[in-house]
């Protein structure tokens, strides 16, 4: 690795440098995130947490480019989100960050095989390859054999599992998760929890959570408390 490669490595994955996110709301304005500046590092397993209009997924949003800033800058791998077009934006989402939604998002009519590939096929990545990528990661999300099944064969967490494995197989900078453990019951969230902390300790992925959950909060090394879209406490675990 040259010098430059390793400044890289050693700079932060995501930095949100005085962020503020403002919403019309009819006639009124709602500031969801205020004058936020926050830094996440590579292996970083950390959650964002507060209460409900605290700016949890806001943030969450803005470091996926869902969304862009109404005053600051957001920087995923030295790169200013607000800078780039539409489709560089979307080809950032697609090669950099992975994505895990509370309601699974998957595709009804594909299987479990063909959702976890499916952002492989949108980056071109030959067959071969993506078959023994896909057929890896869904062993290691404990599905192996389910390859075949359609999410409404499945249960919740392992719908679940197939978003995770989705999220994964890319091999993002980040993988960003809006309460994924809200739609599953508490012995398959303790089960989800182990594989995504098993992914970031065996493989350093790095996760962001935004989340209600107690179980969440008590396995995050970092703590991240936000309260009316500022920077309430950062409670590094490690």
């Amino acid at each position: 690795m040259n010098p430059m490669d390793d400044a890289i490595m050693n700079d932060p994955i995501v930095q949100l440098k005085c962020v503020s996110k403002v919403y019309q709301q009819g006639k009124m304005e709602v500031k969801a995130v205020d004058r936020l500046s926050l830094d996440i590092q590579r292996g970083d397993f950390a959650a964002l947490c507060g209460p409900s209009g605290s700016g949890k997924t806001s943030v969450l949003n803005l470091v996926g480019g869902l969304d862009l800033p109404s005053e600051g800058e957001v920087w995923v791998e030295q790169i200013n989100l607000a800078t780039l077009s539409a489709s560089a934006l979307s080809n950032v989402r697609k090669n950099r960050i992975g994505f895990v939604f509370q309601a699974y998002n998957l595709i009804p009519v594909m299987t479990a095989y063909e959702n976890a590939g499916f952002v492989l096929d949108l980056q071109g990545v030959d067959e071969a390859e993506c078959r023994e990528r896909v057929m890896s990661i869904l062993k290691d999300v404990g599905l192996e054999g389910l390859e075949q099944r359609r999410p409404d064969e499945m249960s919740g967490g392992q719908q679940q599992r197939v978003a995770i494995a989705r999220a994964i197989v890319t091999r993002p900078a980040i993988i960003l998760a809006d309460e994924p453990t809200a739609n599953v019951d508490s012995h398959t969230a303790e089960s989800l929890l182990d594989l995504m902390q098993k992914l970031n300790q065996e493989q350093g992925v790095t996760f962001l959570f935004s989340t209600h959950d107690q179980h969440v909060m008590d396995r995050a090394q970092r703590l991240i408390r936000l309260r009316d879209g500022q920077l309430e406490e950062d409670d590094l675990r490690k």
